[in-house]
């Protein structure tokens, strides 16, 4: 109790200090502490390490090991089931294929090489997917288990939804005169997955594509979403960029190159000198499926930009010097530069109305769209419809050519209506858009919502002028 009292008495005569004199405690606390400082400053070099040797010995033992004999015989015993993957080549040969798979069976080799079936594998369009299960044993030695190939479905109504599965497996009942391997045969409908690209224009519209792995079909379509709003031989400009979310095919869960690589394009955004444009496809029970602006507007029009995905105008709808006779004479069509074999689509839904060859026409196919409009397609070096078929928007109806009076490949195109050639581009640029029902609204702007968070996930950020210069 003594000690407590003191201890209590002490540290109320220090508080009535602390209050009365502040400076003249503070300035004594500083002295101590600079003090303190000082004192080990001068006492720290004097201190001498401790150079003492540590004594040391060295302690070798032999150690027996156990007989491993045993061991290593039974790891040698024990094969190892592994996996591997490749796809199909044109060149390929068995021994090229099961080499690559990295699988040594001559047994395997001898029934791929005879078997009706089996031979599929490496018949027709290359790309397909194989897969191997095989054991390694003693000595490296291999042994197929299982293959597996995914390939194009057979030519019919299923070639463009389905693929075929053929899986070869080893017997396990392996009798005298029984054939070791069982080989089976499906078609299975292809799934898909969703994909999301985007890039920048440096140079064109393919190349920025080719940077961004977005396969051919989808650039074409997404040209095809475009076309009446953008010229992509003549509009693009460096930075312009695109962000895109579309389908493409899997069989078995694996993305499948020989279908294509790509099925229908699900939203997009390019973004064009400034201006950006969106698309989304959209479909219900009750109107045809198309691409559609946000505000509801059908990107396709009645008639396309052009009858070809990808073109150049070598010569307008104007007064020119006629290649052939010489002579300055109005051109009544427009005429689109093009390789031999480019395909030639139709602008708009219509029915055939003679398809065959007009002297000057070379090949010709002329559509009729309704009473009064006609379009007329020429030079064709192939006719790929037949007079009073039906075709729809988009369908190809020849291939490019230079027949009749051409002096080299290119598509002459008119637009007639009421028989009096017009300019076709300006045609297309003012034909009708259609627009959703009011009906069909809440549910498309519920889609337009969803697709336009996944475009601006996907959406790059603008180019600086800096940022151009070092794309040159």
């Amino acid at each position: 109790m003594d000690l407590v009292r003191t201890t209590q008495a002490f540290a109320s005569r220090a508080a009535l200090a602390v209050h009365h004199h502040p400076r003249r405690l503070t300035a004594a606390a500083a002295c101590i502490l600079l003090g303190s400082a000082v004192a080990a400053y001068g006492l720290a070099p004097m201190a001498v390490p401790d150079e003492t040797p540590v004594a040391t010995r060295i302690v070798t033992e032999t150690v027996a090991l156990s007989d491993l004999g045993d061991q290593l015989s039974a790891l040698e015993s024990r094969s190892l089931v592994l996996s591997s993957q490749t796809q199909t080549r044109g060149s390929d040969t068995v021994d090229s294929l099961l080499a690559r798979l990295g699988v040594n069976d001559a047994s395997a080799a001898a029934f791929l090489r005879k078997d009706a079936q089996a031979r599929r594998i490496l018949q027709g369009r290359s790309g397909k997917s194989v897969k191997a299960n095989y054991e390694v044993g003693a000595a490296g030695i291999t042994q197929l288990s299982s293959l597996t190939v995914r390939g194009p479905a057979a030519s019919g109504e299923q070639a463009e939804t389905h693929f075929t599965r053929i899986t070869i497996s080893r017997s396990a009942a392996n009798k005298a005169g029984v054939e070791p391997w069982q080989i089976t045969t499906e078609q299975t409908r292809l799934a898909s997955q969703m994909a999301m690209a985007n890039g920048y224009i440096r140079t064109n519209l393919f190349a920025a594509a080719d940077e961004a792995r977005v396969p051919d079909a989808v650039v074409m379509q997404m040209a095809d979403i475009f076309g009446s709003d953008i010229d992509f031989r003549r509009d693009l400009r460096r930075g312009d960029q695109f962000a895109i979310v579309y389908e493409t095919p899997t069989a078995d869960g694996e993305p499948v190159s020989w279908a294509g690589g790509a099925g229908r394009v699900l939203a997009a955004r390019f973004v064009n000198q400034g201006r950006t444009h969106d698309a989304m496809w959209y479909q219900d029970g009750h109107e045809r499926g198309g691409y559609f602006a946000p505000d509801g507007q059908n990107k396709a029009r009645s008639f396309l930009a052009s009858p070809l995905a990808f073109s150049r105008i070598s010569s307008s709808f104007a007064m020119r010097m006629h290649p052939i006779h010489h002579i300055r004479r109005a051109h009544l069509g427009v005429d689109y530069a093009a390789a031999t074999g480019t395909p030639v689509r139709s602008v708009s839904d219509g029915s055939v109305e003679f398809a065959g060859r007009q002297s000057g026409y070379g090949n010709v196919v002329v559509v009729r769209h309704g009473a009064s409009r006609s379009t007329l397609y020429a030079h064709l070096s192939r006719i790929n419809v037949r007079q009073g078929q039906h075709i729809s928007q988009g369908q190809t109806l020849g291939l490019v050519g230079a027949t009749g009076w051409a002096t080299g490949p290119h598509l002459h195109f008119e637009f007639k209506l009421d028989g009096k050639q017009v300019d076709p581009v300006k045609m297309a640029r003012n034909s009708e858009a259609q627009s959703l029902s009011a009906a069909s609204r809440p549910a498309f702007e519920q889609q337009v919502s969803d697709a336009q968070v996944q475009l601006a996930a996907g959406a790059l950020p603008p180019i600086d002028t800096a940022q151009l210069a070092r794309m040159e």
